[in-house]
């Protein structure tokens, strides 16, 4: 398989750097990318909204061979990405898995309530997160991610999806749940929770715990390597 990793916000492909191993050590091809506006803090991204981030995903995936086997990994608003691109190319797309992230409905928007500073998302104060997010986050690892942060374009936080194709739900995909368990999106979809509408829609979708916090590919990067190789198969 050819695994595309999309990273979340404020963060480029070198995040993926302690996890891509366990993945290539189970015989796939691994591409993390760093999507437009990520290459640098310096970089221009004050035009820069979430449709440009689907298509630049969808552009590289047109690049592989018309029967190549692809799979998107992606984490957190990375998820979003992802499933535009599903609804964008969904004959090329074998499997999604969403790592503490899902599928976002229609008209939403993945977080337009990250604070604003000069037209970008810098990476908050950690008191601006759930003590859910940062969990196994130690002073180490958040001084880590602090110096790799970039900021995020705030389009792509703050726009609206616009998806149209329903060939999506057909779209296997894997969640792995970190921040909470799978139980409890199983019990919001039960409920008709809005959050899961979209997730509910989906024809086959695999769960797998990996309880942490929000950044497992810094807190538990082996384990969730083994998962996503696993869920790839």
């Amino acid at each position: 398989m050819d695994v595309i990793l999309i990273p979340g916000f404020w963060l480029d492909a070198s995040s993926w750097e302690r996890v891509t191993p366990l993945i290539e050590e189970a015989g796939h091809r691994v591409n993390p990318l760093t999507l437009p506006g990520l290459e640098s803090p310096d970089a221009d991204r004050s035009d820069i909204g979430l449709r440009d981030h689907i298509d630049a995903v969808a552009e590289i995936i047109d690049g592989y061979p018309a029967d190549a086997q692809l799979v998107l990994v992606a984490h957190s608003g990375g998820g979003a990405i992802a499933h535009g691109v599903a609804d964008a190319r969904p004959d090329r797309i074998a499997r999604v898995v969403y790592v503490d992230a899902g599928p976002l409905g229609d008209g939403n928007a993945v977080n337009d309530q990250l604070p604003v500073v000069d037209g970008e998302i810098p990476l908050p104060a950690w008191s601006v997160f759930d003590d859910a997010d940062l969990v196994d986050l130690d002073d180490e690892l958040r001084a880590q991610f602090r110096e790799r942060a970039i900021p995020e374009p705030k389009g792509v936080a703050y726009d609206p999806i616009a998806l149209g194709d329903e060939r999506r739900y057909d779209v296997p995909i894997t969640i792995i749940a970190s921040e909470f368990p799978s139980a409890a999106l199983v019990e919001w979809i039960a409920a008709d929770s809005p959050f899961t509408r979209e997730l509910a829609q989906v024809k086959q979708v695999d769960y797998v715990d990996l309880p942490t916090g929000h950044w497992p590919q810094f807190t538990k990067p082996v384990q969730l390597g083994q998962a996503i190789a696993a869920a790839i198969g």
